[in-house]
């Protein structure tokens, strides 16, 4: 007899005999009855042993989590339950092994828990039996395979590269390991393995696919973790579209193994900028209309002094229109929303109220002209709310853009079971950064520049645009890539338009900048976010529910303890000394 998983047996299986193996989920003594749930990682199946059971003994003294084999037989159950895919059945126990006893838990095992998430972290191993998670982690091996199978159909070879690498700052922080046999001297856990996935086309691999483990230190979200998982792809002799159109299609594959969810191809496009100006995110969520209106015009020579100064200034005036909802917003809640577009940095939030005549903040300064044009541009209806920030491009649009994915929210204008995705395309090459006062990569130094733009990368960065592209599903970020500089005089430009010295670029990419010099490929690539892929098909927001072992906000596993102090005699075999 072979150990059986619960959910494998059904009402074909009565009278069959089993060996089952498992956790106590539940124990009841109904009138000399024992009833117990059998609960393995398929589910659970229900137990029963009789009085005059030679199990009966044992039975009575188990506790929830004692771990039991049992041998018994499937009946049909009198009382069925319609709510667990055992429920037809249960099984008549003639054997029973108790395999380990259990301490009373922290908290109790079972999909709905009311237990603080910070305890179910310290106890992570027992928060790992709820069905929720161990679900969840099956669609994260679910996709694991169906990138693997995709990837492979299509020639694609799985190469791992190194963990262990120099640090090449540019972008997030790196996590520093220091090297005992070489004194002084760090190596950087991989952000990502791009340098090395350029290098295995400088190698003539053509194809490479790798699930990699990648790291950042910076500040932690929902959605972000300091380890995370990517499904890294790179390929040669490719443009945007080839490599587009295979993102797509394995994103297409995946949906359609673990969810059964036929994507429509290929995939819309939208440029970053038009992204930018209607959803003011180059992440936007399609679910849902309420795009952000451009209403600068329409206050050239207004009596609004705040508005107007602004405008003078060259800032900008947006809005967004809510249809029929004036009367579900009272200017409490108004307050709420004016408080969260100023965590954006925005200034503050104005509305307006379409009722008999226009109400609100600004409504009664307004000219006839401003109400007229107002009302045709947006398209105003009666009990319309427009809710209107101005200030500087980046801050009106940030907020808006913010507080627009809000209101989907609140409102209930987001349909759970559908999915929007898209490609953002177009990205600016370059940045700035105010708190590096200079041109930054907008993704990273060895993404290509459109042709036509090459000749701004000195003079002209802020017009400067790139073969680079995202996949967006459903306001995420779920994947993003471009192709690459394979010419070394092309990328030598891109490195002086960043301002780094001969000696930085030697320092930081010396031996990706030789291996350029040997006949290197056209080439490009992307990567998937698993974690955040695993989130969408899960339909959960917390990236920590799709991790085995996660990390909290605060970068710390509450289970494990790391990061943790470590003994003198280690520090001083790594030539570190600690500043008290």
């Amino acid at each position: 007899m072979k150990k059986i998983e619960n959910s494998c047996l059904s009402i074909k299986d009565v009278n069959k005999q089993v060996e089952l193996y498992g956790f106590v989920g539940k124990k009841r003594n109904l009138g000399g009855l024992i009833f117990i749930d059998l609960r393995d990682r398929s589910g659970i199946i229900q137990l029963v042993i009789r009085p005059e059971d030679s199990a009966y003994e044992l039975a009575e003294s188990l506790h929830n989590e004692y771990v039991i084999k049992v041998i018994g037989t499937v009946c049909e159950r009198e009382n069925k339950n319609t709510k667990i895919a055992t429920g037809e059945i249960e099984v008549l126990v003639k054997e029973l092994f108790l395999l380990n006893t259990a301490l009373e838990t922290p908290f109790t095992i079972s999909d709905e828990t009311t237990a603080l998430e910070d305890t179910r972290l310290k106890y992570r191993y027992l928060d790992l039996r709820r069905n929720y998670l161990q679900n969840n982690l099956k669609t994260r091996h679910k996709i694991t395979m169906a990138a693997r199978e995709y990837l492979d159909s299509i020639g694609f070879l799985e190469v791992e590269t190194p963990v262990l690498c120099k640090s090449t700052p540019e972008g997030a922080r790196d996590y520093l390991v220091p090297s005992r046999v070489n004194d002084g001297k760090f190596y950087a856990l991989p952000q990502s393995p791009q340098i090395f996935k350029q290098l295995l086309m400088v190698g003539g691999i053509e194809k490479y696919f790798q699930i990699a483990k990648c790291f950042r230190d910076e500040d932690l979200r929902a959605d972000r973790q300091p380890e995370f998982t990517q499904i890294d792809i790179e390929a040669s002799y490719v443009d945007e579209d080839d490599i587009m159109t295979i993102g797509e299609n394995l994103v297409a594959y995946i949906f359609k193994k673990v969810k059964n969810v036929d994507i429509k191809l290929p995939l819309s496009r939208m440029t970053y900028h038009e992204a930018m100006e209607k959803y003011g995110t180059d992440k936007p969520d399609l679910r849902f209309e309420m795009p952000i209106k451009d209403i600068t015009d329409i206050f050239g020579n207004t009596n609004l002094s705040f508005i107007a100064d602004i405008v003078k200034t060259g800032g900008i005036v947006n809005a967004i229109v809510l249809n029929d909802c004036a009367d579900k917003y009272s200017r409490k809640e108004l307050d709420k929303l004016t408080d969260y577009v100023k965590t954006y940095k925005a200034s503050g939030l104005a509305f307006i109220k379409v009722e008999e005549t226009l109400t609100g903040s600004i409504a009664k300064n307004l000219t006839d002209k401003e109400i007229s044009e107002l009302s045709k541009k947006l398209n105003l209806q009666k009990n319309d709310l427009v809710l209107i920030v101005c200030g500087k491009y980046s801050v009106v649009k940030t907020s808006l853009g913010a507080l627009r994915c809000k209101l989907g929210k609140d409102l209930n204008l987001i349909k759970d079971n559908d999915y929007k995705l898209l490609w953002i395309v177009d990205f600016p090459t370059f940045e700035y950064s105010e708190e590096e006062g200079r041109y930054v990569s907008c993704h990273h130094p060895f993404t290509a520049p459109k042709d036509e733009d090459l000749d701004k990368l000195i003079d002209d960065k802020a017009n400067c645009y790139s073969k680079a592209y995202d996949i967006v599903i459903n306001g995420y970020e779920a994947g993003g890539g471009s192709i690459r500089i394979h010419d070394q005089q092309v990328q030598s430009k891109v490195f002086e338009s960043l301002g780094l010295t001969e000696e930085q670029i030697s320092d930081k990419f010396g031996f990706f900048v030789e291996a350029l010099k040997y006949g290197t490929p056209p080439h490009g690539g992307m990567a998937f976010g698993l974690d955040r892929l695993t989130m969408l098909l899960t339909k959960t927001d917390n990236i920590r529910d799709v991790i085995a072992f996660p990390k909290t906000a605060s970068a710390s596993c509450l289970m494990s303890e790391a990061p943790n102090t470590v003994s003198d005699s280690q520090l001083k075999e790594l030539h570190i000394k600690l500043d008290k």
